[in-house]
C-alpha cells in the first residue's frame, strides 16, 4: 500500500482534517461526553474535558506516522468545529483497513457519516491502494450498519459474543468492500 498519512479530505458538505488539541472542547461537547453516542463504543464516556485532552494527547503524536489515519469530521457550513471522528486501522499484511467512526448525536440521520465513510473508501482504494476495507458494529446499533451498506460494504456475518463495548460483551456484525467491487461501482 502507498501510505500517506492523514491528509485533508473534502466532500460536498464536509472537511475531514487532522485533530488538534484545540478540538478538545468540541469533542467533549459534541460526542465524547454523551453516553448515547458512546453506548456502543469501546472507550468510556468522558467525564470532563481533561479526559478528552488526555486522549488527544495520546493520539496526536501518531500523526507523524505515514500509516496513521484519523480525521476530525467538520461541516463546511459550521466553520472548523469538530462534530465527530473517523479513522482507519491498517493491516499491511492483508492490505486492508478497518474503519471506525462516531458522530455527535445532533448530527445523526443527516447523511453526514455516510458522506465521510464514502470519502474514506474512495481515499483508501484510490490513493492508498488498499485491497479491502471493513468495519463492524454492535447489531443493537443498526444505523451504523446502514451507513456501511450505503457506502457499498457488504454484510459478511455476525460473530457472536466476539467484542466488548460499553454495554458489555456483545456480538459484532462485520461488513466489507473489496477494491474490485469499488472499481465496478465507480
Amino acid at each position: 500500500m502507498k501510505h500517506c498519512g492523514t491528509v485533508l479530505l473534502e466532500t460536498d458538505r464536509l472537511v475531514l482534517r487532522r485533530l488538534t488539541m484545540d478540538d478538545a472542547q468540541a469533542m467533549f461537547k459534541n460526542w465524547a461526553s454523551d453516553p448515547e453516542v458512546t453506548k456502543f463504543l469501546t472507550w468510556p464516556t468522558h467525564e470532563n474535558v481533561d479526559t478528552t485532552r488526555y486522549v488527544l494527547g495520546l493520539w496526536l503524536p501518531d500523526y507523524e506516522k505515514d500509516d496513521y489515519y484519523h480525521w476530525a469530521i467538520t461541516l463546511k457550513e459550521n466553520g472548523d468545529e469538530a462534530i465527530g471522528t473517523i479513522h482507519g486501522l491498517v493491516n499491511d499484511n492483508t492490505e486492508s483497513i478497518q474503519i471506525g467512526y462516531c458522530l455527535g448525536r445532533k448530527f445523526w440521520h443527516q447523511g453526514i457519516m455516510s458522506e465521510a465513510l464514502q470519502a474514506l473508501v474512495d481515499f483508501f482504494f484510490g490513493e492508498v491502494e488498499a485491497n479491502r476495507i471493513c468495519s463492524y458494529h454492535d447489531p443493537r446499533n443498526p444505523n451504523s450498519g446502514k451507513v456501511m451498506t450505503h457506502c457499498g460494504l457488504k454484510f459478511e456475518g455476525t460473530l457472536r459474543l466476539s467484542d466488548r463495548n460499553n454495554t458489555g460483551i456483545c456480538d459484532a456484525s462485520w461488513y466489507s468492500i473489496l477494491k474490485e467491487e469499488w472499481e465496478e461501482k465507480a
